[in-house]
């Protein structure tokens, strides 16, 4: 860990651009890094901030594919999605780019090109799978198979998302190409491998023995497995047409391998930001006084801590990275997020709908963050942190105090008179509160920081509650005039402190405090701790508003009803349609006598969960009928249901009692089972189907 760094480099993982952001990246990655690198800049550090868009991955070829257009129609679309986004939402980047960028592709392919010309590279002739039909290599994701280490049958060439394990695509058990569904064969290929068990020694040093106190245990726990499994040597390059071409010679028709490209723009990027500020990027990424911190999602640990690092090594002139907090996953309503399936909250949507609520969800996703374990959002959850925490707690202790200032003092501060014991109790344990969030937000613990900032608003409502200053205000006015002063001081430090986790609820705050900042002005967090007045007597108040609005139910339905909707139409478009069964001829079926039938009489069948026993009128007969609908149906819903009868059916005994027919049955697309009705208008009982 670097003691009092001079400069910090803070990147967020590079989203792929084959489709917008959903909360699970926003509460893996995003959030946590805006937190800390706010709260890095209220410190007045030097803070470099750096994301941009992952342009060159097989899923960009992928979405391509199947949206009928070029990989750099899908890039530019989705970077516009996301980058507005981000923007909108509050996440403060000094700067976001792009890997399709010239300086990337100049970066990308000079790093390669020093290790090439280092001899750090092994170059080999091995067998890849490859689509016969489709005429090309499958790399990543163009090809799923079944996990060799948990079994799913879902898994991708490069990665399984049930158990996170890192795969090549022939890992994969019965592989199967996702451009034309072909079984690929073997064939030869020549790339370049980075020999990652060369730098085995290195990184257990590094990262097992320096940073064994310091870094996340389910970072440590991820990337012990990977050592004590054994590293092999891991191709950079791939035999794709789209990204960066590899640049030697003899690598026709070969890139460079997304994740040697990816990371390396965290260093272009920088360049971009740096020329554009007047900057010099080397000391952000070759200066040993510089933190670098990475922050990504656990799918991420190994190429941050074992692959990038061994590059960055290999290459010789860059610092290391000094933390990768690494989140776990967040799942929805009780389900793993999944962008192929729809199954997300999307970031621009949600700011189409909660225009004016970026930090209610910071709120929710930080309250609730994924970092020692997955974590579920759900709506009403959502609903219940901003009514009951924000509106009832922060919102509340702010209102009160605005609003009972103006009502007694015409919004300007008061000048206090003497404090009393529980005064001087009351702001003393407020001026603790920095050192407390700052020790959390340190060890990148954020969801414990974001309670002790509300920790802060509790102190405030509980200081009211006990004084009671609208009572007060009639026996002793001078004595109200310092507890309003008091809580002031309580409403400023909330406004410096919510800063990194609520930007937006803070200025709000701060202009009704009638605090006015500079962009170039510093708000020293350490100013609330130190014994003195942080609010001014004297200072006019701006305008009482509503931090936060109360979120009412039927906002919450429309948001459920929305993730029902695509829960129906995923069962509808993965619903497997039986084969056709064998010919059979007409003379087959005109044997079956099919009529409308109406069910008089339903009983559950004794000791049976599945059998109903129904009485129908046939129009020819009233018979028995059983049918396994009981898990479905009840009794009393099912009575004078007109249903389709298949009166010729050979009687059967179930369970004691003789069955005489069936009733026809289908399951919906949201798989329930439904009756197969026929259109009964002016149809009587009897009357046969043709």
């Amino acid at each position: 860990m670097i003691q009092n760094p001079k400069r910090y480099t803070v990147t967020a993982a590079l989203p792929y651009t084959n489709g917008p952001i959903h909360i699970g990246h926003l509460a893996g990655v995003y959030v946590p890094s805006d937190i800390y690198s706010r709260y890095l800049r209220i410190q007045g550090k030097d803070v470099a901030f750096i994301c941009g868009s992952d342009e060159h991955g097989v899923a960009i070829s992928m979405k391509a594919k199947k949206e009928g257009i070029t990989p750099q129609e899908v890039i530019d679309k989705y970077d516009g999605i996301i980058r507005k986004s981000f923007a909108d939402f509050g996440i403060s980047f000094d700067n976001y780019s792009r890997t399709s960028s010239k300086v990337h592709h100049e970066t990308a392919s000079a790093f390669f090109r020093k290790l090439y010309d280092n001899s750090q590279f092994i170059e080999e002739v091995t067998e890849q799978l490859y689509d016969a039909k489709a005429e090309q290599f499958l790399a990543d994701r163009f090809v799923t198979g079944t996990c060799p280490k948990c079994g799913n049958e879902e898994a991708y060439g490069d990665q399984c998302e049930r158990c996170g394990s890192t795969l090549n695509a022939t890992d994969l058990i019965n592989p199967k190409s996702t451009i034309t569904g072909e079984t690929p064969v073997l064939k030869e290929t020549k790339h370049w491998f980075l020999p990652l068990d060369q730098y085995d020694t290195f990184l257990k040093e590094w990262i097992l023995k320096d940073h064994a106190k310091d870094w996340k245990t389910n970072v440590l726990g991820q990337v012990k497995s990977w050592l004590d499994d054994g590293l092999k040597p891991r191709a950079v390059t791939r035999d794709l047409d789209w990204g960066i071409p590899v640049p030697v010679e003899g690598a026709e028709g070969k890139v460079l391998y997304v994740w040697f490209d990816a990371p390396i723009g965290y260093i272009s990027s920088t360049k971009e930001w740096a020329e554009r500020e007047g900057k010099d990027w080397e000391p952000y990424w070759k200066s040993a006084d510089t933190k670098l911190v990475h922050f990504i999602g656990k799918d991420n640990i190994v190429f941050h801590c074992v692959i990038f690092p061994a590059m960055l090594k290999a290459e010789g002139s860059f610092i290391l990275p000094d933390n990768v907090p690494a989140n776990e996953f967040l799942n929805l309503e009780g389900n793993k997020l999944s962008t192929s399936k729809n199954w997300a909250v999307w970031l621009h949507e949600y700011l189409e709908d909660f225009p004016d609520k970026q930090d209610v969800l910071r709120y929710a996703l930080t309250s609730n963050a994924p970092e020692t374990k997955d974590n579920d959002f759900t709506w009403k959850d959502f609903q219940a942190r901003n009514n009951n925490e924000l509106v009832a707690v922060l919102g509340n202790f702010i209102n009160r105090v605005v609003v009972l200032t103006h009502k007694y003092y015409n919004g300007i501060v008061p000048e206090p008179n003497d404090f009393t014991e529980i005064d001087e109790q009351t702001l003393t344990e407020m001026r603790a509160y920095p050192a407390v969030i700052s020790s959390s937000v340190e060890r990148y613990r954020f969801r414990e920081a974001l309670g002790e900032v509300m920790n802060v608003a509790r102190l405030g409502n509980k200081y009211l509650a006990d004084e009671e200053p609208w009572k007060m205000v009639k026996e002793n006015p001078e004595r109200v005039k310092t507890q309003m002063f008091v809580a002031l001081q309580i409403a400023t430090a909330l406004a410096v402190l919510a800063e990194p986790f609520l930007p937006f609820t803070s200025e709000k705050l701060k202009r009704m405090l009638g605090i006015h900042v500079s962009p170039e002005e510093v708000n020293d967090w350490e100013e609330v701790a130190k014994p003195q007045t942080i609010l001014s007597p004297g200072t006019l108040l701006g305008a009482a508003e509503l931090l936060f609005a109360k979120i009412e139910d039927d906002e919450i339905q429309k948001q459920v009803d929305k993730l029902e909707a695509t829960k129906t139409a995923n069962k509808a478009e993965n619903k497997k349609v039986e084969a056709q069964k064998e010919l059979i001829q007409y003379e087959d079926f005109a044997k079956m006598d099919l009529r409308v039938g109406t069910i008089l009489e339903a009983e559950k069948m004794p000791k049976a969960n599945k059998l109903l026993i129904l009485k129908i009128d046939t129009g020819i007969d009233i018979r028995t009928i059983v049918s396994g609908i009981a898990e479905s149906f009840s009794p009393e819903e099912v009575i004078g249901k007109k249903v389709t009868v298949l009166v010729n059916l050979a009687p059967r005994n179930l369970r004691g009692t003789e069955s005489q027919g069936m009733i026809l049955m289908t399951n919906n697309a949201e798989g329930k089972l439904v009756f197969v009705n026929p259109d009964t208008d002016g149809v009587g009982n009897g009357e046969t189907i043709n």
